[in-house]
């Protein structure tokens, strides 16, 4: 038993004095998983992953001016996988968002043209003008959140873009549908 005290009272020693410091590195850890969080849009793109990082953190802070340094260490760790999780899941969100944007703006570019077409085809058939405004102003208006929405994808902000395209499509076609059905071509032959 005697050959076994010493032994007892160095790993007692090492347990405390590793309870007795704060988890600073720990600490530091998640701070730097949040900031690369933050910086793949996880504030954004994930932000009830970055939240709970962030809160992690900042229960880790008020530990360590507590003196409880093992629920300091814990909250340091939880807060590190909470910011790890986020700067994934934000790069996942922020991916399928421009994928989307990017189809929505085909698509958007598509019925434009068409739009345009029959705008055009109705001023020349002498459409009056009273008709021909409506889809005018309507088409200005989804020009204008279609440029909104561009300049949010140059910026790499999807999730504005997104906001910007809502609702697009279908005054695009509101607008076309004052103007009438497509012309079509006349097929007749002169004989």
């Amino acid at each position: 038993m005697t050959r076994w005290l010493p032994a007892a009272c160095v790993l007692a020693s090492l347990l405390i004095s590793a309870c007795g410091n704060p988890p600073n590195k720990e600490m530091d850890q998640a701070q730097g998983a949040i900031d690369a969080a933050r910086a793949a849009g996880a504030d954004r793109y994930a932000a009830t992953e970055y939240t709970a990082a962030t809160d992690a953190l900042k229960r880790s802070q008020d530990a360590v001016a507590q003196r409880d340094y093992r629920l300091a260490l814990n909250e340091a760790l939880d807060s590190r996988e909470h910011a790890q999780n986020a700067a994934r899941e934000g790069a996942d969100t922020k991916a399928q968002l421009r994928a989307e944007v990017e189809r929505d703006m085909a698509q958007i570019a598509a019925l434009i043209a068409e739009a345009n077409t029959r705008l055009a085809t109705a001023t020349r058939t002498r459409v009056p003008r009273r008709v021909l405004d409506g889809p005018r102003q309507e088409l200005a208006a989804v020009d204008e959140s279609v440029q909104k929405a561009g300049e949010a994808v140059k910026a790499g902000d999807y999730l504005s873009a997104k906001t910007a395209l809502q609702g697009v499509q279908e005054r695009i076609t509101r607008a076309m549908s004052a103007l009438g059905p497509p012309a079509t071509q006349s097929s007749r032959r002169t004989r």
